[in-house]
């Protein structure tokens, strides 16, 4: 071989090495582009899923902006703002009151600080309901007013707040401690017996002959309360006005409440400088007659803050009917039970859907849930009583068993704190959803997946966007720092 044919052999295989090293395909031979990184939001998820292996659980998950895709979108939208809301709780009857009360006290402060505060692990849970009188979640009826056979006292002189100074009073001066702002709705199931037509703490009738009477126990209740150091913001004058069934309970037509707030209760608060809100009906969804009615007298209406609901009839959409009729008047959901003996997922989905969702999306200030404890018995009830009603907690001495109601509430009462505002957000099939703005600047979005899938999503807020999946008939609550 001649020296000019090994020169060009030799440039050959040399050409052949160069490119050999460029095309190698071994691991590191080269530097890898450097990742792409996502930019991180701040967002924080609490998860309940329906099997309960998570109830209201802490997710440790990176959210990030996410590209474009096809799945559907939750879109909020702060500029469209709707009802500003007062809290979210329970009604502390005084049944769960005797139980927190019968505590030890180092285990009841604990309890009322997971219950009513809202940093740490706590719930904070920020309006509460009680009975003026017993309901039927009490050991026994009684009123604050109760005379012997044939006995009147229409100016008060017997009036006593004794029965609740057992256990209901002190255990709302320990809340009050806690949570010096909460909100506090009273709601009567029965007049004092001499005042109803059949002489009984179940049925019957207020005679129209004590209207006035009864405006004057409203008021004392009021102001006895505040000399315990308990405001009372609102009252509604009945509940259950058309379920006679109870016990205690009183019947009261729409036309026989109208008449008793625009001639007594409305004009007796007013000369006492009682600002007190008026809420009248405290029923279900199924008769927007009944509080239509009302708030159409006039001379009714001007004393009315507005309209309270429950949901064991009816349609939660039907609220919004009330409000198209009485735009500048207020809803509150006041009560919805949970039968013994709960079953988390069902529970968490039917409420999530119809209470904290849709009572929300359907103007309410307030959503509560019945009876705040009960013990594993179910006790106490009065004869004739809710025999069956679940408590979001049960508690026997200083054992504490957390309900599916529990949960329910802390998905909105942790961070949809009272004076936040709902905003706007759309309705992607299956994924019911509701927003608010908190006072805080944040805005908090809950969502039910209401399929039989794992649902991937994504949550879209100003000019961010992020993916979230939620598994069948789970909860998601959202929270999505602004500041």
């Amino acid at each position: 071989m001649n020296i000019k044919k090994m020169s060009i052999l030799s440039f050959i295989f040399s050409i052949v090495a160069l490119l050999g090293i460029q095309c190698s395909d071994k691991p590191g031979d080269s530097p890898a582009p450097p990742p792409v990184k996502m930019e991180e939001l701040d967002v924080t998820q609490y998860l309940s899923t329906y099997d309960g292996i998570a109830k209201f659980n802490k997710q440790d998950k990176v959210f990030t902006q996410a590209s474009e895709n096809n799945n559907p979108t939750i879109t909020v939208n702060t500029d469209m703002t709707y009802q500003t809301m007062d809290g979210f709780g329970f009604t502390l009857t005084g049944g769960s009151a005797m139980h927190l009360y019968n505590m030890s006290s180092s285990k009841r402060q604990a309890l009322l600080n997971e219950l009513f505060a809202h940093y740490g692990n706590h719930i904070g849970v920020s309006y509460l309901r009680v009975s003026i009188g017993a309901s039927d979640l009490d050991a026994y009826t009684f009123s604050y007013n109760d005379l012997g056979a044939g006995e009147t006292d229409v100016d008060m002189q017997h009036f006593s707040l004794a029965p609740d100074k057992a256990y209901l009073i002190p255990v709302l001066k320990e809340i009050l401690a806690i949570n010096p702002d909460i909100k506090i709705l009273g709601s009567p199931w029965s007049a004092p017996t001499w005042m109803k037509t059949n002489g009984a703490t179940k049925g019957g009738e207020l005679k129209p002959e004590y209207y006035q009477a009864y405006a004057n126990y409203f008021v004392k209740y009021v102001q006895e309360m505040a000399k315990e150091g308990i405001i009372i913001d609102a009252i509604t004058v009945q509940n259950e006005p058309l379920h006679p069934g109870n016990n205690p309970s009183m019947y009261m037509s729409a036309g026989d409440q109208a008449n008793f707030v625009k001639s007594a209760l409305g004009p007796t608060f007013e000369s006492e400088g009682i600002n007190t809100k008026i809420i009248i009906y405290d029923h279900n969804a199924d008769r927007t007659d009944y509080p239509i009615s009302i708030l159409d007298d006039a001379e009714a209406n001007k004393y009315i803050d507005g309209s309270a609901f429950h949901l064991y009839g009816g349609d939660i959409g039907n609220l919004s009917d009330v409000h198209a009729a009485h735009p500048d008047k207020n809803l509150y959901f006041t009560e919805q039970w949970v039968g013994a003996p709960g079953n988390f997922g069902e529970d968490m989905v039917w409420h999530t859907r119809n209470l904290i969702v849709g009572a929300s999306r359907n103007w309410c200030k307030t959503v509560l849930e019945w009876n705040l404890a009960a013990d594993s018995d179910l006790k106490p009830y009065t004869d004739g009583g809710c025999n069956q009603c679940l408590g979001a907690l049960t508690i026997d001495g200083d054992a504490v068993i957390r309900n599916p109601a529990y949960y329910i509430i802390a998905h909105a009462s942790k961070f949809v704190r009272p004076g936040s505002v709902r905003v706007e957000s759309n309705l992607p099939s299956g994924l019911p959803n509701v927003a608010f703005e908190a006072p805080d600047g944040n805005i908090v979005i809950v969502v039910l997946n209401d399929t039989d899938d794992k649902k991937q999503f994504n949550i879209e807020l100003n000019d961010e966007m992020t993916s979230v999946t939620l598994a069948s008939k789970s909860v998601g609550t959202f929270v999505w720092k602004q500041n």
